[in-house]
């Protein structure tokens, strides 16, 4: 009885996780109720009232919210992308009414926000979104086929180091990407890494690490941003892409644990779980981002 419930529920999450994807692949597009309806394998009588259930929200407000959160992404990340751009981004015909929604919504103009970003209203909004959407990831058992055993090259990285509450973490990427801007290493000439030294979930908020890097090809100089150089050291790694937002790799990084390392006769390095983020939100869909996750062997 429990099993088949249980397999009822991976079911039911699978086919919401599918039209979470469908809405955040679609933003562009007018809003289709009944295609997302089949995508769910519902009925359209009972499709809205069943979203509206499990996120707490009506999918026009869903998608209105994941709009203004593309848009503040953009905002406070891509200082070159004009603010009435991002205002016909987001759906909205001119630049005051997508000023006051946005006003409405996060407490700052949109102005305001790009010159100096307060992620307080914004974590309260999107964090209850971010568990939500967490929890349609049925947990499934690890494909061993999506592992690689790689050599990774010596890489040296300039570092932004994070210590403390993740819900600082904006903050801190923000000050990153004004020195790589200012230094002119983009993304596209400079490969981007985080640092993963410890599970937010199991570390109390002040020692929570955190490390935001590029790669560099001599050592950084002083600077006022507090960006050091480190080297993430060459050697043997299990390697595994992931996709979507690193706020729900936590099954992939469980399973690589998990599953996948007792089974392998593999051993531990000395030396954090880190990252390379292939592709970006808001660049791409949410869904589609990009992210390579690296567990150092010995």
């Amino acid at each position: 009885m429990e099993e088949a419930k249980d397999k009822g529920m991976g079911r039911y999450k699978q086919r919401f996780q599918r039209v979470l994807e469908k809405v955040d692949g679609t933003l562009d597009q007018p809003l289709d109720i009944a295609a997302l309806a089949e995508v769910a394998a519902y009925s359209r009588f009972h499709f809205q009232r069943q979203f509206s259930a499990f996120l707490g929200l009506g999918i026009a407000d869903y998608r209105r919210l994941l709009k203004l959160k593309r848009a503040g992404h953009k905002l406070a990340f891509r200082q070159d992308c004009p603010v009435t751009d991002i205002a016909y981004d987001a759906g909205y015909e001119n630049l005051e009414s997508f000023s006051r929604a946005f006003k409405r919504t996060f407490g700052q103009s949109p102005t305001a926000f790009r010159a100096a970003p307060d992620w307080t209203i914004w974590h309260r909004t999107y964090d209850p979104l971010t568990d939500l959407k967490g929890q349609t990831m049925p947990e499934t058992g690890l494909d061993f086929d999506r592992i690689r055993i790689v050599d990774f090259p010596e890489t040296l990285v300039a570092v932004l180091e994070h210590q403390g509450t993740p819900a600082g973490l904006p903050a801190t990427v923000r000050r990153f990407v004004d020195w790589r801007r200012e230094n002119a290493l983009p993304p596209s000439r400079s490969a981007t890494f985080n640092i993963l030294y410890d599970d937010p979930k199991t570390v109390a908020p002040e020692d929570y690490r955190f490390d935001v890097c590029c790669s560099v090809s001599q050592e950084v100089p002083e600077n006022s941003q507090g960006v050091i150089t480190k080297t993430i050291p060459g050697g043997r790694c299990a390697v595994i892409e992931h996709h979507g937002s690193l706020d729900h790799a936590d099954a992939d990084i469980r399973a690589l644990y998990r599953d996948w390392l007792p089974q392998s006769g593999e051993e531990l390095r000395d030396y954090p779980l880190f990252v390379q983020r292939i592709s970006f939100f808001p660049d791409v869909p949410e869904h589609e981002a990009k992210t390579e996750i690296y567990l150092p062997l010995m």
